[in-house]
């Protein structure tokens, strides 16, 4: 939840930034700079923790959280695990619309030429190893994850993998 205070070492929150380099605001976009600042803050849409030693991290996205069922989902949470497994060349977790939850978590995932795996076994891993609801309810195995020209992944273009287009704002 946002609460704007301050979190402990350890824990995740929004990175904020101020000070001489940040810029005010975006040029000639007033309701961008409205929704992006506050107070001389540049909300930068970027979740990590900070450790004792004062080292910042950064997981996430905010927009890419997947919120279902009231739960917080971080996508490249789930991806690390998927990822483990050896047959996994990568993944992509996203959320889509759904009418109980919100949203529901589901993977792209690109196999190993040659590797045979099931979404059963996929997600009997996650299983192990994350919560239930944090877990792919559903999959596709594409041979390749949409990827812009710096090599990063589409989401929105994952997305669309499910016959969807994004629930996020």
């Amino acid at each position: 939840p946002v609460t704007l205070q301050d979190v402990k070492a350890g824990e995740t929150g929004e990175i904020w930034l101020k000070g001489p380099a940040v810029t005010p605001g975006y040029w000639q976009k007033p309701e961008e700079t409205a929704k992006t600042f506050e107070n001389g803050w540049f909300r930068t849409g970027d979740l990590g923790n900070v450790d004792e030693e004062g080292y910042y991290y950064l997981t996430d996205r905010i927009k890419h959280i997947i919120i279902s069922g009231g739960e917080n989902i971080s996508p490249k949470e789930v991806e690390s695990v998927i990822n483990q497994i050896e047959e996994v060349v990568e993944s992509s977790v996203v959320g889509i619309p759904d009418e109980k939850w919100g949203e529901k978590v589901v993977a792209a995932v690109v196999l190993k030429s040659g590797a045979e795996m099931e979404q059963e076994d996929i997600q009997n891993f996650c299983k192990r190893h994350l919560h239930n609801w944090k877990c792919p309810k559903d999959m596709v195995f594409p041979k390749e994850l949409p990827k812009n020209t710096m090599g990063k992944v589409l989401k929105e273009e994952v997305t669309k993998l499910f016959g969807q287009t994004s629930s996020k704002r």
